[in-house]
Parts: structure tokens; sequence; C-alpha cells
């Protein structure tokens, strides 16, 4: 098993406040991590996407009040958000007869909502960490591996794949399901089809500026539009936006950012890389490449 460079932060995290939230792209290892950490302590663990572990939360003060004196992990906790006013009470209450730390475990795939909701009911009571795919620190031991990791990327099932080809698989079936699947279900209904070329677009200049305006002409939408579309993806933390730096303050928030995607997989698959790392028509790949090294690792 790879050893996460994140796991001993949430031990540690865990010690110090009564509530720690994990977020990241699906299929990035989250409850790999989780369920290592609930052995380890014991705890009381829920899938929160099992109807079966929603209905024991029925009536979560009963429930959680009957665990308090274990750690409870709440996987894909977005999607029963009024959780959160419970937690804060039963954190409250905990605090009153002495139990600080290593309450709950929460964890989930959308930032967006779920930071907020975090954020506003449990401030002072949580501390937020985030989990990527692998990095080059945890995986390239040698020549071998950092080439592997740059054809397959980081997300655990396609760099562990048995070979080429089933991780390529894997990430064809990865992007599907976030387009038709996961991206619906955190903002207004956007066609498949449209955002599989808007990704395809950002592929095309990874670790580049955002040029809304001129995405926007070749999408058929407005420059606004395309934004709407680059929040979606970061909130679906399968892009990363790198603000520009400027001494001026105002000229950070107007001037255009850089967009990165999180791993190989939203960059090589969209741009039609084959599972031996070049185009469909065989040429190799582009000198983005180099962009998407340096904006990935």
């Amino acid at each position: 098993m790879i050893e996460r460079r994140l796991l001993p932060v949430m031990r540690q995290a865990l010690t110090r406040q009564a509530a720690v939230v994990l977020v990241g792209p699906r299929q990035a290892g989250k409850t790999t991590l989780a369920r290592i950490i609930a052995r380890e302590q014991g705890a009381r663990y829920l899938d929160l996407e099992s109807e079966v572990d929603r209905g024991r939360l029925d009536d979560p003060q009963q429930y959680l009040a009957e665990h308090a004196d274990k750690l409870v992990v709440l996987d894909e906790i977005q999607r029963v958000p009024r959780l959160f006013e419970t937690l804060r009470d039963l954190i409250d209450e905990g605090r009153r007869n002495g139990k600080r730390t290593g309450r709950f475990l929460l964890l989930g795939s959308a930032s967006l909502d779920l930071l907020r909701q975090s954020s506003e009911s449990l401030a002072g009571r949580v501390r937020h960490l985030e989990l990527r795919p692998f990095d080059v620190l945890e995986v390239a031991a040698d020549d071998a591996s950092l080439a592997k990791l740059w054809l397959r990327g980081g997300f655990p099932e396609s760099f562990l794949a048995i070979d080429d080809a089933e991780s390529f698989g894997w990430r064809q079936d990865f992007i599907r399901s976030y387009l038709e699947r996961a991206a619906p279900q955190l903002g207004p209904r956007i066609p498949a089809e449209t955002l599989r070329r808007f990704w395809t677009m950002l592929a095309h200049t990874q670790g580049g500026l955002l040029n809304a305006s001129r995405i926007g002409s070749s999408l058929g939408v407005k420059g606004q539009t395309v934004s709407r579309y680059a929040d979606l993806l970061v909130d679906l933390l399968l892009v990363r936006r790198l603000q520009p730096y400027h001494v001026n303050v105002g000229k950070r928030l107007v001037k255009a950012p850089k967009l990165s995607t999180s791993a190989t997989p939203v960059l090589c698959r969209p741009c039609s890389a084959s599972p031996i790392g070049k185009h469909s028509s065989g040429t190799p790949l582009p000198a983005r490449a180099g962009r998407a090294w340096s904006s990935r690792h």
C-alpha cells in the first residue's frame, strides 16, 4: 500500500479538534484513509450514500449521542447537509463534558456546499484538510514510477491498474461519470457534451491563462458562462485556479487566473491520448506536457 502523506496530518488533527473535514475529488482515496483511521481508533463508520446508513440517522441526535464515546466517520456528508447543526450541538455538549477532540471525521467530494456549511455551522470546531491524488513524493521512487505517474495520473485506481489499457479505460469511465452524474448534482444542469468540450479546451491550455471570451466563442456561450463552468470544476476539486500575483491586491481580483487540472486523467484523456501517451494520430503529446507537469508537481 502506498503511504499517503496526509495520513499523519489527519491523526494529529483529530487530537486537536473535535471535527476534521476531509475533502477531495471522488476516487482520490479519502475512504481508504478514513477506514484506516477508523480501524486504528475503533470508530463507527457510516457511508451516507447508503440508504441503510442514512436510515440510521433518521434521529441523528440520538444515534450520534449513543456513540459519543468514539470517533464517528461520516462519508459523503454533503448528502445529508442537515447534520451540520446537529454536529455543532453535540460538539458543544461534548466540550462541556470534557470531550473536546476526536469526535467526528467528515468526508466529502464537493468543496462548495461542504466547506460553506461546515464553516458556518462548525466555526472554531473543525479542521479542513484536502486530499489530492498520488503525487510525485508519494510514488516516484525511480524513473519507472515517475513515468507511470505521468502516464496514468495519480488517482489510485488508474495508477495501480494491472496495465496501461485498464488504466486508460478507467479514466474514460471516470470522466464520463463526472460529466453525467457528479456535475449535475452540484449545480445547474449543463449538457454533458458542452462540459466535455469545455474540459477538452482546458486540457489544451493546461497551466495557461483562462481566456473565457475565446473559449466562450468556441462553445457558443458568453464569457461569464465559461467562468461558471470553471467554477463548477473547481468546486468538484478537479481543477485548480491559480490567481495572478500582483502587489496591487485589486489587480489580483480582476486579472485572468491560470487553470490546471488535478491529475493526468483529466488532461490526457480529453486530448485523445492513447494508453502509450500519444495522440490518436500517433504524434507525441505536445509541449503543454511541461506546463502540466509543473502545475501538478
